[in-house]
């Protein structure tokens, strides 16, 4: 013998769960053409590799008196690089410039292209001297060093 149960206005019948934890019934919804066309229509395509977007790579390591700095920017002109320092909050930006082309004889099976900015900001535990700081950039790597400010005395004010 079947159970009969309530149907809604949709046409979609309303089963109850019983959750054995906490003794309350929930309603789940029913759709019986959901598992049937889930996935139906859409198939993934396959595209070989896809040139990714790039992205700075990075490890920052605190000196007693600095902080090192060692970005990933492979194929990146010295140029097209900008660094922002700001206090305690360092940025990096840098100008994209990517071109692959797969060839077979004379005939091109295949180019791509990437152009863009790429950008990587953080926040270091104190501020950096600015003016002390040291930027170089050597096979696709950019060597940031960052001096730490040194602190400065509080000064109390007196009140006339």
């Amino acid at each position: 013998m079947s159970k009969a149960y309530p149907i809604l206005y949709s046409g979609i019948p309303l089963i109850p769960t019983a959750n054995k934890e906490t003794h309350m019934n929930h309603l789940t919804r029913l759709d019986p053409f959901d598992d049937l066309f889930r996935g139906f229509f859409v198939r993934p395509v396959e595209m070989g590799n896809q040139p990714q977007a790039p992205t700075i790579k990075m490890d920052v390591k605190e000196e007693e008196n600095a902080y090192q700095v060692h970005a990933e920017l492979p194929g990146v002109k010295k140029e097209d690089i900008h660094v922002t320092i700001d206090g305690s909050q360092v940025s990096i930006s840098a100008e994209v410039k990517q071109e692959k082309e797969v060839k077979d004889g004379e005939r091109v099976l295949r180019s791509e292209r990437y152009f863009g900015k790429v950008s990587r900001s953080f926040q270091l535990a104190q501020d950096i001297d600015d003016g002390k700081a040291v930027a170089r950039f050597n096979d696709g790597i950019l060597e940031l060093t960052l001096p730490k400010r040194a602190a400065t005395a509080s000064k109390r004010l007196t009140i006339g």
